[in-house]
């Protein structure tokens, strides 16, 4: 099933209703979120629940819809969080009965996908193609925080006492928490075989998993996501800047995973209050510092990165003083395919950077994941885990810090301290060449144009087919 595309053709019911684009995901995912919750047997006030709306229709329906979402709006606990200031726009009620009969038809939770994360992706992807950015957003590819996560094993009982050094697992830039929900996944597979007391349970529920976010849309998403995974992140998320404010406690996580927004500067210059040691507007490398303090003693991160983080003046500064004087252990450098996050940073290359805390750099290993690999699209050659990083995976080794007995490959190599001392800490390694070419000869290949034709008439039947099912309800 292409539930993007089913998403989608919901959207065009809301847009023919007069919903703004901005709202699209917020408003299906209002609606997703009450399905969702009825399939995993949520408790949900009573005059909410999925079961009493689908039988509804017209202004009756309408006004339970709209006094569900205030209702929710007050609870005393996460729903109330979950459904801040929420607004139903959709005014017709026929509008409103045919999404909420389409997402009925649906049982959302045995998807293999991320439902909210993927909404959420649509809608950038939409605001990318036309040019608009925002809080530099986009959507990390689930292949690929699928492989950061299995190499970094984010085990939330790593650490036996649970009251004074318990596993914390954080995202200090998580967007729709798509990482956190991944490494939810990713512990349940790990422990299922594991008959867990239940201060344990209770741990891995309310405080294993933490994460921050600028923008209140995505950060409401990340609360459902873990939310409809069993984790009540009502403590633990958080709603605000964290270079600038700080909510999340210094040397207070275990594993940090992230994507830190991309774009050049941050818009508040160098953040000064942080006393970070290296001073830049630089809001990349103001992360890998921000990191590095948040995490606890033998703590271990992966960063993804804009290649720039890898020889930026400002940025090899901050890798010597992280190696010679914090006892940084950066151990493996992964080179992302072209076009990995095509379509919201066109052009940009990107590398996922793994390192821990406490421990000295004796040699740093490049994964080359790009060289001779033809550029990522997203419909023709599309990120694969399989494809692009079950080798990766492999040649990682089972210990997460990166301390596994390795051996080299032709993508896989070895540097050591004293090569990247000589190196002046840029950490631009390569052996293998590009093939840029490539890239060029495609663009005259006819399969490239058809491609977008047929992205493009995709959407137009989409349209077409919701303005139909409009007319069908009138």
């Amino acid at each position: 099933m292409d539930i993007t595309a089913k998403l989608w053709s919901y959207c065009h019911i809301l847009r023919h209703d007069g919903v703004d684009s901005a709202d699209y995901v917020e408003q299906l995912t209002y609606l997703l979120f009450l399905k969702m919750a009825d399939e995993s047997d949520i408790s949900i006030p009573e005059n909410c629940r999925w079961q009493e709306m689908i039988k509804l229709s017209g202004e009756e329906l309408k006004l339970f819809y709209e006094n569900a979402l205030q209702t929710l709006k007050n609870e005393n606990n996460i729903l109330g969080l979950i459904f801040q200031e929420p607004i139903s726009r959709i005014q017709n009620p026929a509008s409103l009965k045919k999404i909420i009969v389409g997402i009925e038809s649906i049982n959302w939770t045995e998807l293999d996908k991320d439902v909210q994360g993927e909404a959420f992706e649509g809608l950038l992807e939409k605001t990318a193609n036309e040019g608009k950015k925002g809080a530099g957003q986009f959507f990390t590819p689930r292949p690929l925080i699928q492989a950061i996560v299995n190499v970094m094993k984010p085990n939330p009982l790593e650490n036996k006492d649970l009251d004074k050094n318990g596993f914390k697992i954080g995202d200090v830039a998580m967007g729709t928490g798509g990482f956190l929900t991944v490494a939810v996944a990713w512990q349940k597979e790990f422990l299922k075989a594991k008959k867990l007391t239940e201060k344990q349970a209770n741990y891995i529920r309310n405080n294993a998993f933490y994460g921050q976010e600028l923008v209140v849309r995505p950060y409401r998403l990340a609360l459902m996501n873990l939310f409809l995974r069993g984790v009540d992140a009502t403590k633990t998320l958080k709603i605000g800047d964290s270079i600038y404010t700080e909510i999340v406690a210094k040397e207070s996580l275990d594993c940090v995973l992230t994507n830190p927004p991309f774009g050049s500067r941050g818009t508040l210059g160098s953040p000064k209050e942080r006393k970070f040691e290296v001073e830049t507007s630089n809001i990349q490398i103001n992360f890998i510092q921000h990191i590095y303090e948040m995490l606890k003693d033998k703590g271990r991160a992966a960063i993804v990165l804009p290649d720039s983080c890898l020889t930026d003046a400002k940025a090899k500064e901050v890798w010597q003083i992280l190696i010679e004087n914090k006892n940084c252990n950066l151990h493996t450098i992964l080179r992302l395919p072209r076009g990995t996050f095509t379509p919201y940073a066109n052009g940009v290359k990107a590398c996922v950077v793994f390192l821990q805390k406490g421990e000295p750099t004796e040699n740093v290993w490049v994964y080359d994941a790009r060289a001779n690999v033809p550029s990522i699209t997203k419909k023709s050659r599309p990120l694969n885990y399989d494809l692009h990083f079950e080798d990766f995976v492999n040649c990682y080794g089972e210990n997460p810090n990166g301390t596994s007995k390795r051996k080299e490959t032709d993508n896989f190599k070895r540097f050591s301290s004293q090569e990247l001392r000589e190196n002046h800490y840029e950490l631009d390694f390569k052996w293998l060449e590009d093939d840029i070419l490539l890239d060029e000869a495609e663009l005259s290949k006819p399969y490239v144009y058809a491609e977008k034709v047929v992205s493009e008439l995709e959407d137009i039947k989409n349209h077409f087919e919701a303005i139909m099912d409009l007319l069908q309800t009138k």
